[in-house]
């Protein structure tokens, strides 16, 4: 005999970082596992130190972590935390980032700028990343940044069921806040069989580059519309997108997005805005000061979930979302 056989059965773990982990609970719950304990915390001088509890060797590892506020530290931990994996002998290492941070500096739009999406990617190939599972990725294009599989996981499912359940779909136009929003909200538009407007940002030429015009493409007098989009940062775009659908007679407002960033003057905006509700998921944890009645934040830890045993068990993800 030249070798020696094993006749071991694959294992999974599951590992959080520090940034969100109520979600890492939530899946973790969904797929019967635990999250393995792990020890993390930083320096006096900024630097983070990761030390996992159980041994990993061989195993198929599966760490979840979301870019959330401040976006640098938790890259940089995520990044650690592959590292010590490869270094612990994992078998795969499969990175769930509900909230790709940096996915909107996807190109150059001048020269001298960065592509600090790809650098990203760069990075948790570099660390050691296997594989990497997202949900909606701001462009699709983010997924050949990086050079091995990548899961897109889609939050369109369980946002237009829940908003398809609660309104009068007799009633309802889907709203692209602008030309890039188009194709997911003709997804939108097949998955509730209703028709599409699109909110079209142009240029005020009498005001000095300073103020923007928004015109309405497509019928909304009299509808209740439900504006779709990937993140909602700041607000602005969303609510004065909002603002101009109410110009043109809109019944009602609904807003969704898959990443409730909300950061700077979100909250301000949100709370005076004229939109009835906003609608959320879990990919980030919504601030505190932001819990108000009109937001309602769903959760994606079925999805990811349901991701992750694919993965694990050789099967498909795409079949997740087969019926879009």
């Amino acid at each position: 005999m030249t070798g020696i056989k094993t006749t071991g059965e694959k294992k999974m773990m599951f590992f959080s970082g520090r940034a969100h982990p109520e979600l890492a609970e939530e899946v973790a719950q969904q797929l019967g596992v635990g999250v393995v304990p792990t020890k993390a915390f930083d320096f006096a001088n900024g630097e983070i130190y990761v030390r996992y509890q159980e041994s990993a060797r061989g195993a198929d590892c599966f760490l979840i972590q979301s870019h959330t506020a401040p976006i640098n530290k938790w890259v940089m931990e995520q990044l650690i935390m592959i590292d010590a994996l490869k270094r612990a002998s994992a078998r795969s290492i499969t990175v769930i980032v509900p909230f790709y941070g940096y996915a909107r500096q996807d190109k150059k739009h001048r020269g001298r700028e960065p592509i600090s999406a790809r650098l990203i990617a760069d990075l948790m190939k570099t660390a050691g990343a296997d594989r990497i599972l997202a949900v909606d990725l701001h462009t699709d294009q983010i997924q050949g940044f990086f050079d091995g599989p990548v899961d897109h996981l889609f939050a369109l499912p369980l946002l237009a069921d829940y908003v398809g359940a609660k309104v009068d779909r007799s009633k309802l136009t889907v709203v692209s806040p602008d030309a890039g929003r188009v194709r997911v909200a003709d997804r939108w538009c097949d998955r509730l069989g209703a028709p599409l407007a699109i909110v079209h940002k142009r240029r005020d030429k009498d005001v000095a580059n300073q103020v923007t015009v928004h015109e309405v493409v497509g019928d909304v007098e009299g509808r209740i519309c439900v504006l779709v989009d990937d993140m909602i940062d700041t607000g602005g775009t969303i609510c004065a997108a909002a603002d101009a659908l109410f110009a043109h007679g809109a019944e009602d407002v609904i807003v969704t997005a898959t990443h409730g960033v909300l950061s700077g003057p979100a909250a301000d905006r949100l709370k005076n805005s004229k939109v009835s509700e906003f609608v959320f998921t879990n990919t980030l944890p919504t601030p505190s000061e932001l819990e108000l009645d009109k937001i309602t934040v769903l959760s994606i830890a079925p999805t990811i979930a349901r991701a992750v045993r694919e993965v694990f068990e050789d099967g498909s993800v795409t079949s997740l979302f087969d019926e879009q």
